[in-house]
């Protein structure tokens, strides 16, 4: 059954019903808490695919372009409005630089507005709070230190699209790796950009936050691809590529990214319970 209505009431009303053994939720971390609340007591088995704050890492090694062009759609696809996309970008110091010149002149150009025109790449956020809340945090990272190098403003479109809610795509610099800006779940098209020249200091930046969804990586070194992605804290680890994936695979984060797997066995083991027969003849 498909059941449309509210999380508050329809939500709530499915995740508290005593014959629902199980209950599979993809959203944000703080809803996450509240079904576990109430799941829990009711010994609900729960599959929880939360929020991230997605580390895309940036090595001197890497395919420069094919880097370039993945990145502009792990950070402004859909908006950002995908919990896969990378908001926090490190960048290695030697092409930090290089890379932050092309990467802001590619996102000034990128198209905000009508969503039904093929000309377009970014179209509304989901709702006015939403968009409130990220201007909000735009507005944060400047009081933390940061400087916006690309957007940070609303957009606001002529004829049908006027009361949409707009926002230029985002590049922010110069913030601390532990601020809020840099820790906190946006889900919109922000990015921010963090240089770094040594391997341990990088994955205890891209290690800091409560979250452990996904990571990308960009290097044609595969024994420094392997070593980072074996200690970075997250459910999927993307090599010089983003969002590929197979439904065989197990898709989902740690900490407070979620609990359990999506695909393959790890889903047919949550939605299947095992019995053990015993029959002596």
């Amino acid at each position: 059954n498909i059941v449309h209505g509210y999380g508050n009431k329809v939500g709530a009303a499915i995740t508290s019903h005593p014959d629902i053994p199980l209950i599979s939720f993809t959203g944000g971390t703080e809803t996450g808490a509240e079904i576990a609340k109430v799941a829990a007591p009711m010994f609900k088995k729960l599959s929880l695919e939360l929020g991230g704050k997605n580390p895309n890492i940036i090595f001197e090694d890497c395919d420069f372009d094919k880097m370039m062009d993945t990145t502009i759609k792990s950070s402004f696809s859909n908006q950002g409005e995908i919990c896969l996309c990378g908001s926090r970008i490190f960048v290695e110091k030697g092409i930090y630089d290089k890379f932050k010149t092309e990467f802001a002149a590619k996102t000034k150009k990128l198209v905000v507005g009508d969503p039904t025109d093929s000309n377009t790449n970014l179209g509304a956020v989901v709702s006015q709070n939403h968009m409130n809340k990220i201007l909000s945090y735009v507005k944060l990272a400047q009081e933390e230190g940061g400087t916006v190098l690309a957007g940070g403003e609303q957009v606001s479109l002529p004829g049908d699209y006027a009361r949409g809610w707009y926002i230029e795509p985002t590049i922010i610099e110069g913030l601390a790796y532990d601020c809020r800006t840099n820790t906190e779940e946006i889900f919109g098209p922000v990015v921010t950009l963090i240089p770094f020249d040594d391997e341990e200091d990088l994955l205890m930046m891209a290690n800091s936050t409560k979250y452990g969804l996904s990571a990308t990586i960009w290097t044609e070194n595969l024994s420094r691809a392997h070593r980072i992605a074996a200690r970075l804290v997250v459910g999927i680890v993307w090599i010089n590529c983003w969002l590929l994936r197979d439904l065989r695979t197990p898709f989902g984060g740690v900490k407070h990214s979620g609990v359990g797997r999506e695909g393959g066995f790890e889903a047919l083991h949550f939605f299947t319970e095992p019995k053990n027969i015993c029959l002596k003849l």
